[in-house]
C-alpha cells in the first residue's frame, strides 16, 4: 500500500477520534458539588445533638428548620402553600414536608421531584440513633444538588422535597403524593436517595430500571464516569420482598402514581438501624463521588426534553 496514502489515512482516523473523544466530553455532564459544604450538612444532621430526628421531637424540628434556612439561603422558591407541609404522623405527631422550587429554563410546567427523607428513629433509653446513612447523607445530597442547581439552572423545574415520617412508613412521600404541590400529571420523574455513603465494595444500587427499562441507558452514560459501581437491581418483585426496594423508600408513593423513578441506595450494612451508624463511620471519599454521579445523572436526564 502507498505509505502516503496510508499515512493520510491513519491522521484522518485520529483527527476524527479526538473529534468523537471531544464531542462526548462535551455533552457528558459536568458537575461538582461543593464538597465542604456536603460534609457540614451531613455531619450537622446526624449530631447527636438532634437525637435521632424522630418524627414530632426536638431534633427533628431542629433538621426541618436547618434544610429550610439552607433553602432560603439557596434562594429556593416556595410551593404556593408555604415551605412546610404538615400532615399527621403516627403517635399524634405532625410530620412536616420541607419543599423548594427551582423553575425550569425550557420547560417549566414539566417538574422533576429530587427527595430525601430527613427523619430517622430517635432515641431508644440512653441510645442515640443518629442516622448518619439512614438518611443524613441523602438529605445532604439534598442539600448540596439543590445549591449546584440554583447556579446552574435546571431545564425543568425541580421540587427539591426533604420529607419527613419515611421510617414511620413513607407517610411524608404518601402525603405529597396525595396534596402535591402542583398538579400530579406536571410531575414526570422522582429521583430519591436514601442511604447514599457507605459500602466497603465502592458499589451503589440505581433502582428502578426493572419498573422502567427506558432509564437504564442514562445509568449506562454517568457509568463510565464515575469510580463507583453503579449497579442495577433490587426492583424485581419476582425474586420476593427480601431483594425488592421498589416499596423500601420514598419513591414508591411516585411509583403508586406511575411516576418513574431512579431510587440510588447502598445495600444494608451492619450498623444499619443501629445506634452505629454514625458520622466517623461515612467513607466521606466515597459518598462525595456518590453525590458527584447522582448528579450528573439528574444533569443528564434533565437535557432531555421527553424521558423516554
Amino acid at each position: 500500500m502507498n505509505r502516503s496514502l496510508v499515512l493520510i489515512l491513519s491522521s484522518l482516523i485520529l483527527l476524527s477520534a479526538c473529534k468523537g473523544n471531544a464531542q462526548q466530553q462535551a455533552s457528558s455532564p459536568a458537575v461538582l458539588l461543593d464538597s465542604t459544604q456536603l460534609i457540614q450538612d451531613l455531619q450537622f444532621l446526624s449530631s447527636p445533638a438532634l437525637e435521632g430526628r424522630l418524627v414530632g421531637t426536638e431534633g427533628n424540628k431542629q433538621a426541618r428548620n436547618y434544610i429550610a434556612a439552607r433553602f432560603d439561603s439557596l434562594g429556593l422558591a416556595k410551593p404556593d402553600s408555604g415551605r412546610f407541609q404538615q400532615f399527621p404522623a403516627r403517635n399524634n405527631a405532625t410530620g412536616v414536608n420541607v419543599l423548594g422550587i427551582i423553575k425550569g429554563s425550557q420547560f417549566p410546567d414539566q417538574y422533576y421531584v429530587i427527595s430525601a427523607h430527613y427523619d430517622h428513629l430517635g432515641k431508644k433509653g440512653d441510645k442515640i440513633y443518629t442516622g448518619a446513612d439512614d438518611n443524613a447523607s441523602g438529605t445532604a445530597a439534598l442539600l448540596a444538588m439543590a445549591a449546584w442547581f440554583k447556579q446552574h439552572p435546571p431545564k425543568h423545574s425541580i421540587i427539591f422535597a426533604a420529607f419527613d415520617a419515611e421510617e414511620g412508613g413513607l407517610m411524608g412521600s404518601k402525603y405529597f403524593a396525595g396534596n402535591p404541590s402542583v398538579d400530579i400529571k406536571k410531575i414526570v420523574f422522582n429521583l430519591n436517595m436514601d442511604m447514599v455513603s457507605r459500602n466497603d465494595k465502592n458499589e451503589i444500587y440505581a433502582s428502578g430500571t426493572f419498573h422502567y427499562p427506558f432509564l437504564t441507558k442514562y445509568i449506562d452514560s454517568i457509568r463510565p464516569l464515575t469510580k463507583v459501581q453503579v449497579s442495577l437491581g433490587h426492583d424485581d418483585v419476582s425474586k420476593g420482598a427480601h431483594d425488592d426496594w421498589t416499596s423500601q423508600s420514598d419513591h414508591f408513593s411516585f411509583h403508586q402514581k406511575n411516576i418513574p423513578f431512579i431510587y440510588f441506595g447502598v445495600e444494608d450494612h451492619p450498623d444499619y438501624h443501629q445506634p452505629t451508624d454514625s458520622f466517623e463511620k461515612v467513607n466521606k471519599s466515597f459518598f462525595f463521588q456518590v453525590c458527584q454521579m447522582i448528579g450528573q445523572t439528574a444533569v443528564l436526564i434533565d437535557r432531555q426534553e421527553k424521558l423516554k
